[in-house]
């Protein structure tokens, strides 16, 4: 299926992936990978392609209530897992117990939380990935150029501000599918 997924990526839908396309070879089996901007349900589709074109496997995590048949089958089978959010327990802490139970992880995610336009981002992908000692991958849903970048491996430090200040400027001047929420 792989070819099929080029196929449409780089021929039908006319899009390019730079940067560090070599991760799965580096041996990084958890990481969280955040997909910026997030502005329509077409990165939805642009993400399951990229992960083809790239040949690795990634997760993303959904309410619970979404994981019954038939559409809990099909978000499984894309690499869902579900989480309990009606429960007391924290949702940094829940998620990075998946990265525990599994000998391979990569959570995606759109740290934004939402397809309109924020200010700031939602912190909980950070400490999610401190938790785990995972690194964060970052990648661009860039609609205006047609792109996916995605960059090294970068490990949170213990200074949120300069790591906010760092991953922002992965993500400068890059439109999505909707400019005006990017």
């Amino acid at each position: 299926m792989q070819w099929l997924a080029k196929f449409i990526y780089f021929k039908v839908l006319g899009w390019q992936v730079i940067g560090n396309t070599n991760f799965s070879k580096d041996k990084i089996k958890k990481a969280v990978i955040i997909a910026v901007p997030h502005t329509s349900w077409h990165d939805f589709y642009i993400g399951i392609l990229l992960r083809s074109v790239v040949n690795i496997k990634t997760n993303f995590v959904g309410k619970k209530e979404l994981f019954v048949f038939p559409l809990g089958w099909f978000l499984r089978s894309v690499g869902g897992a579900p989480i309990n959010r009606q429960s007391n327990e924290n949702n940094v802490e829940a998620i990075a117990k998946l990265f525990e139970q599994h000998d391979e992880f990569r959570m995606t995610l759109a740290p934004e939380g939402t397809r309109k336009k924020v200010k700031e981002w939602r912190s909980g992908f950070y400490y999610i990935a401190k938790q785990a000692k995972v690194p964060i991958i970052m990648f661009t849903l860039d609609f205006q150029n047609k792109q996916n970048k995605i960059s090294e491996p970068f490990y949170p430090t213990d200074d949120v501000e300069a790591d906010f200040k760092y991953m922002y400027s992965f993500f400068e001047g890059v439109k999505g599918k909707i400019p005006e929420y990017s």
